[in-house]
C-alpha cells in the first residue's frame, strides 16, 4: 500500500518544515527527471541520511547522462512531449501504485513564472483526466498549499488564513460560509476577482452552482 505519494518537479524544492515533513512521511516518492539533483542534495537533511526517491520519472531532458546511467534502476524514460514530467509522474502513480490515498506535488512553483502557472492549473486539468475518486491531491510549497475542486466542498482551514479561488468558469457561482468575504456574487470573469480573502471560521465551505473546476489556494 502506498497511501501517501510525494511527486517532486524540478522547481524550487521547499526548505520549510511542512513540505519536508511531507516527504519524510511519504510511502512513495517520484522524482520529475532533474528534480533528482536537488532530492540528494537534501536527503540527509531532511532524512538524518543519504536516500534515494524510489522513482525517477520523464524525458530526461535535465538530468545528466553520467546521472541517468548510475541511476539507472530506478528510472523511467518518457520521450512523449503531450505532457509535462509532472503529469507524467502523477498518471504512473495512478496506474501503478495501490491505496493512494493522497498525492502532494512539491518543487512545481519558483523558477520560470510559465512554468509555475502552467503546472498549478494542471491540478485543475487532472480532476477531468483522470478518476481520482476518494484521492486528494495538493501542490505544496513554502508559500502555501493549491488543490482542485469539482463541486462543493468543506474543508478544515483555521481562522485567519489567506484563500483565493481561482476558476476558468465565468458561469460558475460559489457561494461560501467561513470567509471574511462571500464570494456568492462573485462573477469569475477574471483570475483576481476571488482572491487575496480571509477564512474566519475553523472550516470553510464552498457550494458550487454546478459541477466545474476551480482551484483553492491557502497561504
Amino acid at each position: 500500500m502506498h497511501s501517501n505519494v510525494v511527486i517532486i518537479c524540478d522547481g524550487k524544492f521547499p526548505k520549510t518544515e511542512y513540505p519536508r515533513y511531507l516527504i519524510r512521511s511519504a510511502d512513495f516518492i517520484i522524482c520529475c527527471d532533474g528534480a533528482l539533483r536537488k532530492f540528494l542534495r537534501n536527503s540527509t537533511a531532511i532524512f538524518g541520511e543519504a536516500r534515494l526517491p524510489d522513482l525517477v520519472i520523464g524525458d530526461m531532458d535535465t538530468l545528466p547522462a553520467a546521472m541517468q546511467k548510475r541511476y539507472s534502476d530506478i528510472i523511467i524514460k518518457e520521450t512523449e512531449q503531450e505532457h509535462n514530467d509532472q503529469t507524467k509522474a502523477v498518471r504512473w502513480a495512478l496506474n501503478n501504485l495501490k491505496g493512494i490515498d493522497s498525492i502532494h506535488i512539491l518543487g512545481a512553483t519558483g523558477g520560470r513564472t510559465d512554468h509555475t502557472i502552467g503546472n498549478t492549473s494542471l491540478l485543475m486539468e487532472y480532476t477531468r483526466m483522470f478518476d481520482l475518486g476518494d484521492i486528494s491531491i495538493e501542490m505544496v510549497s513554502d508559500e502555501g498549499t493549491v488543490f482542485p475542486i469539482n463541486d462543493t466542498i468543506e474543508f478544515e482551514c483555521g481562522p485567519g488564513r489567506s484563500v483565493s479561488i481561482f476558476t476558468p468558469d465565468n458561469s460558475l457561482k460559489i457561494r461560501s460560509e467561513g470567509l471574511m468575504y462571500p464570494t456568492d456574487e462573485v462573477i469569475f470573469d477574471n483570475w483576481w476577482k476571488a482572491t487575496l480573502n480571509k477564512s474566519i471560521a475553523d472550516t470553510v465551505k464552498l457550494e458550487l452552482s454546478h459541477r466545474s473546476i476551480a482551484l483553492i489556494m491557502l497561504d
